[in-house]
């Protein structure tokens, strides 16, 4: 039985869009599979702040050696929120777009188990190769400015780009996505609403 992860990084709650969008993935993929699901909140999670002692336990790990003092501890917790993570076949990320890229706390998640020997492997001579294979990712995206088609004065999208270039980096390419991206300068998002509900319906009964 396959073991789903959901990872949510919107602190907006029931006003989250991205939120109510991973709700219909999920109601149908628990319907279609009735696999187990589990739910981390980045904004609850508690991650461990990964700065000058992270970044050194890495480049001492890239060199062959173990941490040791405070950069064993930082590595240690970076570890078990690894672990966690890769305990999971499946996942499903909601992200809602901020400053044309995704929120910090995703950021700092992704920092935090992006280290060689866990989600990569680095070779001088071939480069990255990603550890984390034969998974699946399904990604939630909202944005309430940012669409496909409007001009550059509405926004970029460094947020799928992103998040999906990480994705492939860590070797999981069977990758579903949903988009929601209503124009607030326009008076109606619901139908947009609707079509985005209905594909993250039918996306979680046959992911």
């Amino acid at each position: 039985m396959s073991r789903l992860l959901h990872i949510s990084a919107s602190p907006r709650g029931a006003a989250s869009e991205s939120l109510a969008l991973a709700d219909a993935f999920l109601d149908a993929y628990r319907e279609s599979h009735g696999d187990a699901v589990d739910h981390l909140d980045l904004w609850e999670a508690g991650l461990p702040a990964f700065g000058p002692a992270g970044a050194g336990a890495k480049m001492t790990v890239l060199a062959g050696n173990e941490p040791s003092g405070a950069e064993a501890a930082t590595w240690r917790a970076a570890r078990e929120v690894f672990e966690r993570y890769d305990s999971y076949d499946r996942y499903l990320f909601s992200v809602p777009m901020w400053n044309s890229s995704v929120p910090y706390i995703l950021k700092q998640f992704i920092d935090v188990v992006s280290q060689p020997g866990w989600v990569f492997r680095f070779d001088p001579e071939k480069g990255y190769s990603g550890l984390l294979e034969g998974k699946k990712a399904a990604v939630v995206y909202t944005s309430a400015v940012y669409g496909e088609g409007r001009g550059s004065a509405f926004g970029r999208d460094h947020q799928a780009p992103f998040l999906e270039g990480w994705l492939r980096w860590t070797g999981i390419t069977d990758i579903g996505t949903v988009e929601f991206r209503p124009n607030l300068a326009t008076a109606d998002a619901e139908t947009g609403r609707r079509s985005a509900h209905a594909e993250a319906r039918e996306l979680g009964k046959r992911f």
